[in-house]
C-alpha cells in the first residue's frame, strides 16, 4: 500500500457508491411564474418565451373598431387570462387568432409561422385549438362520437379509404381509448353513449374542453370557459385548467370573475375598447387605475359638485323634454324652473 494512502482507502473506494441525487424538476406552472417574475408590468413588453406573437391587428366593422392591438405577446407554458368589459373585443381577438375572422391589417404568429389568411381547421392542425363562449357540441352525435371528431390526421376519412377497414381499424381503435381515458379524467364517461345534446351547460363545457385535447394541442384558447356553469362544476373546470399548464400547454383564457382570474393565471392582459391597456402578473392588475376606469368609468369614486350634478340633471332633462315634445322647460337641483317658479 502507499505510503500516502490512507488506510482502508482501497476498500473504500471497491464499495458501491450511492447515485448522486438530482432534484426533481420544477413543475411547469412555477417555470411560468419564474419566467415572467422579471417580465415588467407594461403594455406589449417582450416575454421570454413567447408561443404567440401579435403585430398592429386592427378589426373594423364598419366605423367600429373591435380590435386594435399594437403588440401582444403570450407566454409558452403558461396560462394568460385576457378580461375587460363587455364589448373589449376579446371573442373577436379569439376569433383572429383562430381563423374564424381575418383582420383588416396586422400580421401574428404561432412559434414564428405566420396564421394569417389561414383557415381554423389549419390553424387548429398547427396546434392551436380553441373552444366557444355558446359550446359547440353535436347535439345529435353521441358524447364518444363528438370525441372522435377531435382526433386528427384520421386515415379513414376520405372515401374510397373508408371502404378498406384495415386502412383505419388500428387508429380508430387507439383514438377511441384515448376519448375513453379523456371522458373518464372529465369525469364524462358514464355518459359516452348519451347524446350530446342531453348534458348540462356544464358538461357541455367539459366535453368541449376534453374534445380540444383529443388534437394534442399546444396552445388551448378558452373562451369564458366557466360561464353558466354550475358551481359545483367550476372547482372542476378550474382543476383541468390548470392540468392543462401541468402538461406543458399554454393557456389563453377569457373570464370576467376575477377570483377566477386571480387562482389560475399567470398573467393577465386587460382589453378596453379593442385596445390593450394593462397587462402583468394578477396582483397588479387591481392596483392599475386604467383597469378600474374601465370597469368602474374614470370618476366612479370621484364626487360631483354641486355645478356638476346641476349640468348633469339639466341635459338629462333636456334630453327627455325633446324626446317627448315638451317645451323643454329644464328643472333646477332644488326643483324650480329657469325663472325661479316652484314646479
Amino acid at each position: 500500500m502507499p505510503a500516502d494512502q490512507p488506510h482502508g482507502a482501497s476498500a473504500a473506494s471497491s464499495l458501491p457508491q450511492a447515485p448522486a441525487t438530482t432534484a426533481a424538476p420544477a413543475p411547469p406552472a412555477r417555470l411560468a411564474q419564474a419566467a415572467l417574475r422579471d417580465v415588467p408590468w407594461e403594455i406589449g413588453v417582450a416575454k421570454p418565451d413567447p408561443a404567440i406573437v401579435v403585430d398592429g391587428v386592427t378589426r373594423t366593422f364598419g366605423g367600429l373598431t373591435a380590435v386594435s392591438v399594437d403588440h401582444l405577446e403570450v407566454q409558452r407554458g403558461g396560462i394568460t387570462g385576457l378580461i375587460g368589459p363587455n364589448g373589449a373585443g376579446k371573442t373577436t381577438l379569439f376569433n383572429l387568432l383562430t381563423g374564424f375572422d381575418q383582420p383588416n391589417a396586422g400580421t401574428w404568429s404561432f412559434d414564428g409561422r405566420s396564421l394569417g389568411r389561414l383557415s381554423p381547421h389549419q390553424v387548429a392542425r398547427l396546434g392551436v385549438v380553441r373552444t366557444f363562449q355558446l359550446t359547440k357540441a353535436l347535439s345529435r352525435l353521441t358524447v364518444l362520437q363528438n370525441m372522435l371528431l377531435g382526433a386528427k390526421d384520421q386515415r379513414g376519412e376520405g372515401f374510397f379509404r373508408s371502404l378498406v377497414p384495415g386502412v383505419w381499424r388500428k387508429q380508430e381503435q387507439a383514438n377511441t381509448e384515448k376519448a375513453l381515458d379523456l371522458l373518464a379524467r372529465f369525469k364524462l364517461d358514464a355518459k359516452k353513449d348519451d347524446f350530446a345534446g342531453t348534458l348540462s351547460g356544464g358538461q357541455r363545457k367539459l366535453l368541449e374542453m376534453a374534445r380540444a385535447l383529443m388534437s394534442d394541442p399546444k396552445v388551448v384558447m378558452l373562451d369564458e370557459p366557466m360561464a353558466g356553469v354550475n358551481p359545483a362544476l367550476t372547482q372542476s373546470l378550474l382543476g383541468h385548467v390548470k392540468d392543462l399548464r401541468e402538461q406543458g400547454m399554454t393557456v389563453i383564457f377569457v373570464e370576467h370573475d376575477m377570483d377566477v382570474v386571480r387562482d389560475i393565471s399567470d398573467w393577465v392582459v386587460v382589453m378596453a375598447a379593442g385596445k390593450v391597456i394593462a397587462e402583468g402578473p394578477p396582483e397588479s392588475i387591481s392596483q392599475n387605475q386604467a383597469v378600474v376606469d374601465a370597469y368602474l368609468g374614470a370618476h366612479h369614486d370621484a364626487p360631483l359638485t354641486v355645478e356638476e350634478e346641476d349640468q348633469v340633471l339639466a341635459e338629462a332633462e333636456a334630453a327627455i323634454a325633446r324626446e317627448e315634445g315638451t317645451s323643454g322647460e329644464v328643472l333646477s337641483s332644488d326643483g324650480t324652473d329657469r325663472e325661479g317658479t316652484q314646479r
